[in-house]
């Protein structure tokens, strides 16, 4: 079966029950996911990406400098799928070694290590897939690693 990716339609907002109606049972794991996101500092936002033809969720950590300035970092990009949501992290190949020393699964590993670098630009995705929330600890281990990347 082919993967369909949703919410393809400029005019059609990313509503709450858009996506629950696209992701169907995957619709509870994505609201347990929204709720780990703001325990982890990471607000959501959701716009439409002319390049991509599709609304997509940019995950933001911000935070301030001791001097008061504001920051923000992209920490991940959210996208809803038939049946599922996928989130991809892109961390810099520089950080890739540091990625690796991260307490994670042996299949973590081997995703860092396969993830290929993106073209002339100095990140590599790593991509999940994700129908229930199996994954959450490790996804949000990589999320609060880049979080922190400059």
């Amino acid at each position: 079966m082919k993967e369909k990716q949703l919410l393809r339609d400029v005019n059609i907002e990313p509503t709450s029950a858009a996506i629950a109606e696209g992701l169907g049972l995957a619709s509870d794991a994505y609201a347990i996911f929204l709720e780990k996101l703001k325990e982890h500092d990471v607000e959501l936002t959701w716009r439409y990406y002319n390049d991509g033809k599709a609304w997509l969720g940019k995950g933001q950590y911000k935070w301030e400098t001791i001097r008061g300035t504001p920051k923000e970092t992209t920490a991940l990009w959210l996208s809803i799928w038939e049946g599922f949501f996928k989130v991809t992290v892109y961390i810099p190949e520089k950080y890739r070694v540091e990625a690796l020393n991260l307490s994670l699964s042996d299949d973590m590993n081997e995703m860092i290590m396969a993830a290929k670098q993106m073209g002339k630009l100095k990140f590599f995705p790593l991509v999940f897939d994700l129908y229930s929330n199996k994954m959450f600890d490790e996804l949000l281990t990589i999320i609060d690693f880049r979080k922190v990347l400059k």
